[in-house]
């Protein structure tokens, strides 16, 4: 996704219910860095000058009850 100069990873993330710790709690340290490393090598080959931000969709539940975080993680 682009945001004007940003390129924006978005993870999208589904719990049925949040008795683990919830949608946004199972973008773990581990998955973030494969998204880091994967932003890293996407923006080497397409937009070298842009900057990056990496933002998680969490939704939970049969309502879907969803919640944008901006910013969830840093890549640097």
């Amino acid at each position: 996704m682009r945001d004007d100069d940003t390129v924006v990873f978005v993870e999208v993330r589904y719990r049925k219910n949040s008795h683990y710790g919830g949608a946004a709690a199972s973008v773990t340290p581990a998955k973030q860095q494969r998204i880091i490393k994967t932003a890293l090598t996407y923006q080497q080959q397409n937009t070298p000058q842009d900057a990056m931000r990496f933002d998680v969709i969490a939704v939970e539940g049969k309502a879907f009850k969803m919640e944008w975080i901006q910013n969830a993680f840093s890549g640097f």
